[in-house]
């Protein structure tokens, strides 16, 4: 795991965007040059879109090799797949349809399938959606063991981008819930604190495989969350605590979200 995480505090939300997107080209354009091609774990959430939009503004967005990266999400609303609440479908919106990115390095998490008028619900397959959200889970962490090297569940992303909820949660994965502390790759969550009440989530392991992990947070709202991720507090009680990178761990906030913060 990572050393200390390392907070770096921007004057505003609008800021803290457009240096997380200046970060993010940076960092895919290193792991490219690395190693051939990069992967990312996007969120949701009003500043992970906020950021991907800022991405498409920015003119180095053009340095990355769209079509060399793996589009991954840390979780999804299980929930059908033209619903609005979907962070897949607000990352296309917001980025990924305006970039050369290849449709097949796209890793959405299963949504919910369609049912008929009769209340049958139509499909079992990627395609058409799932039943529920454990089949949607077992099919995620299918895809993911398959991108991974051998003998590993989850492949090692270059950056897992999450957001942070008031409570401390990151991902769907909320204090004191069973998926805190559940050692598979991804997980189904019934009866969310945040609706929509079923999604799917990785997992604490799955988000410490990547390089780096950055939790991107706004506004005063998450102050207290933040001073709480940073008081020594374990991951069952404070989620984000166990949040962390392989080679490092930011917290890229604004100031708001900093303000309880000691010094």
């Amino acid at each position: 795991m990572s050393a200390e995480p390392l907070l770096v505090a921007h004057r505003d939300a609008g800021v803290l965007a457009r240096a997380v997107a200046a970060r993010l080209i940076t960092r895919l354009i290193d792991g490219q040059a690395a190693r051939g091609e990069a992967s990312v774990v996007l969120t949701g959430g009003g500043i992970g879109i906020a950021l991907l939009r800022a991405v498409r503004a920015n003119p180095a967005a053009d340095a990355v090799d769209w079509a060399r990266l793996d589009v991954w999400w840390g979780d999804e609303r299980f929930v059908a797949a033209d619903s609005p609440d979907r962070n897949d479908r607000q990352a296309h919106e917001a980025l990924l349809d305006h970039v050369g990115i290849d449709p097949k390095r796209v890793f959405p998490m299963g949504h919910r399938a369609a049912v008929t008028a009769g209340g049958d619900v139509e499909g079992a397959t990627a395609a058409g959606g799932f039943a529920d959200p454990e089949s949607a889970a077992a099919q995620y962490a299918a895809q993911l063991a398959e991108r991974a090297a051998p003998g590993s569940a989850v492949p090692v992303f270059d950056v897992v981008l999450l957001g942070l909820g008031p409570d401390g949660h990151v991902a769907s994965l909320f204090p004191g819930r069973p998926g805190v502390v559940a050692t598979e790759s991804v997980v189904a969550v019934h009866d969310s604190p945040k609706p929509p009440p079923e999604r799917v989530s990785l997992t604490l392991p799955a988000i410490q495989s990547a390089r780096e992990v950055w939790v991107v947070v706004a506004g005063e709202e998450k102050a207290e969350a933040v001073a709480a991720s940073f008081s020594g507090a374990g991951p069952i009680t404070v989620p984000a605590a166990g949040a962390v990178g392989r080679e490092r761990t930011l917290w890229l906030a604004d100031r708001a979200a900093a303000s309880r913060l000691p010094g």
